[in-house]
């Protein structure tokens, strides 16, 4: 019984700690709802474009601190409460999952949020150092050779669910690259309306020298269907 205590509060915890919508939160400190202008997402790459540079580094920082956060506070709040003492990485994976599904489904926004790239960056730093460099690293090369973002995090989802197999199979079992293969493709799907907009032409690329765009440009609301970054 405690044991399904444990990763009950264990996962609520690491849920609820997802849920925290930084780029919301950010973006409204700077009197702007980041779901009515750009692109419609709360990441912090619509915030760089849409409030300021400063604005769009902070969400990325704490996105990713989110990431940290889930895999490491949460199941040792659980273990405080339960008494128990869980090793490997079976529960802090656990946490790091829902996390990622905090912040892409959160509560504190109707159960809709984000594509989970920089707080999956996060859970990668804290579970799997190696992979998340990988990834960082084919992420850098398509962003530089594209300036697409979108496209970026695609290719570095596609080089972490490659990268786990050989660098975690035989020490952690297939479990943990299936689980991150997983978080890989749900990673890609949200970037569903980025591929559409791919396709069409009109996704934009990344400018560094963009600021405070959203006040020069016209408020939208994003068709829900499309999904949110």
């Amino acid at each position: 019984m405690n044991e399904i205590v444990l990763w009950t509060v264990s996962g609520v915890c690491a849920y609820l700690i997802g849920s925290v919508p930084f780029g919301f939160v950010v973006a409204k400190l700077h009197g702007v709802d980041i779901r009515a202008v750009g692109s419609g997402n709360i990441g912090a790459t619509n915030v760089f474009r849409s409030v300021s540079r400063r604005a769009g580094i902070l969400t990325f920082a704490l996105d990713v601190g989110k990431g940290i956060s889930g895999v490491v506070a949460a199941p040792l709040l659980a273990m405080s409460v339960t008494g128990m003492k869980v090793d490997g990485l079976q529960l802090p994976l656990f946490c790091g999952a829902l996390t990622i599904v905090g912040h892409n489904w959160s509560c504190f926004l109707g159960f809709k949020g984000g594509k989970g790239i920089a707080t999956s960056a996060g859970m990668l730093i804290a579970l799997a150092p190696q992979c998340v460099g990988i990834a960082f690293l084919g992420w850098l090369i398509v962003f530089l050779l594209t300036r697409y973002v979108s496209v970026a995090s695609i290719a570095a989802c596609i080089v972490l669910a490659v990268a786990v197999w050989p660098l975690h199979l035989a020490r952690e079992g297939w479990w943990f690259p299936i689980v991150l293969n997983l978080l890989a493709l749900v990673g890609i799907w949200k970037h569903r309306a980025n591929i559409a907009r791919l396709r069409t032409g009109s996704e934009s690329r990344f400018n560094f020298r963009r600021r405070g765009e959203h006040a020069r440009m016209s408020a939208r609301v994003v068709d829900d269907s499309r999904g949110r970054a």
